[in-house]
């Protein structure tokens, strides 16, 4: 392999432009960088970027940790990221902690010994665990993404929940339905307790709202969960999920047991994830700006490499409104 020696020979200049060429090319005058990028590309040259991270002791990595990393609002989210950090020369790692706290902390663990960038984290739990504090400690930066920063001094990036949930439900009281259910996981995953807040609090005396408890946030959570609507006597004439991989096992289960939607039951999901507008029976969803929510983490985690304040950004979802809940109900 080619050594930026031998191409600092080739090009007839000194090592300390060609240093220049690979870190800082603004300080090179045009004719100089061409000669050294064209002994470059004549010898096949590689940099050690390893080495040179080592040396700098950070690298040039962000790590971003999800609960769910089969969730398409995670991979979306995920992308948004992406885009910002490639745009400044660094690299984004995917870590899955699976809703583990102890994966969690090994992922920190690990990528504080890695000494990367900064992370984004979507957190198991609200309060910090000692592996985060041991991170920042330590003097990496942590952006909390899809979760509001519990104090001042920590960045990050969420949605209002409770404003989303409060969406669906007046929705769905204006359609004409007064018995809904929720169908989520049990209490604990603060993202999914605000926005069943959110609808018990458009729904108020107005109606009543069943909560269904899933196994978990997929599309076979879902389709378990759905069969608990259809136990009862007097069964909710409109569900709200969640997430949209568990309003799609809903939906699932009632195209199975040939239930009519929106006809028999209305169904609203969460994210707006790509699947929810091409469903059998397009989606009706509370859309968050997930791409948005990438990008801006990691445009603040930036800021902190930088020495800038914290900030806590807070973005407001939006309903869109597709077949399977647009459908007024006869009282």
């Amino acid at each position: 392999m080619a050594t930026v020696k031998e191409v600092a020979q080739r090009a007839g200049v000194s090592l300390g432009t060609v240093s220049n060429v690979l870190n800082r090319p603004e300080v090179v005058s045009e004719a100089l960088r061409a000669r050294v990028e064209q002994a470059i590309a004549e010898l096949g040259f590689v940099r050690n970027e390893s080495a040179r991270q080592l040396r700098a002791g950070v690298s040039r990595t962000i790590a971003v940790v999800v609960l769910d990393v089969a969730n398409p609002f995670f991979t979306d989210l995920v992308a948004g990221a992406e885009e910002v950090a490639e745009r400044h020369g660094a690299l984004v790692v995917l870590c899955n902690s699976g809703n583990d706290p102890r994966r969690e902390a090994r992922h920190l663990l690990r990528l504080q010994q890695q000494r990367v960038l900064g992370v984004l984290l979507s957190p198991v739990h609200d309060a910090p665990s000692s592996a985060l504090e041991s991170v920042r400690s330590h003097g990496t930066p942590v952006v909390l993404v899809d979760r509001g920063a519990p104090t001042a001094e920590n960045s990050s990036v969420a949605v209002d929940d409770v404003l989303g949930g409060r969406l669906a439900g007046e929705h769905l009281l204006e359609r004409g339905h007064r018995r809904l259910a929720f169908v989520g996981v049990p209490a604990g995953l603060r993202q999914v307790d605000d926005r069943l807040a959110g609808l018990r609090r458009a729904v108020g005396a107005a109606g009543s709202v069943e909560a269904v408890s899933a196994s978990g946030l997929t599309v076979r959570a879902g389709s378990q969960a759905a069969a608990a609507l259809f136990a009862g006597e007097d069964p909710p004439t409109a569900v709200f999920c969640a997430n949209d991989l568990l309003a799609l096992g809903v939906l699932n289960e009632c195209v199975r047991r040939g239930v009519r939607v929106p006809h028999d039951l209305a169904i609203v999901g969460y994210d707006d994830i790509g699947f929810a507008a091409t469903a059998a029976v397009p989606l009706t969803s509370v859309r968050q700006p997930r791409e948005v929510l990438g990008r801006t983490g990691v445009e603040l985690l930036l800021a902190q490499v930088e020495g800038r304040p914290a900030r806590q950004l807070v973005f407001e979802p939006e309903l869109v409104v597709r077949r399977s809940s647009d459908r007024k109900i006869e009282r």
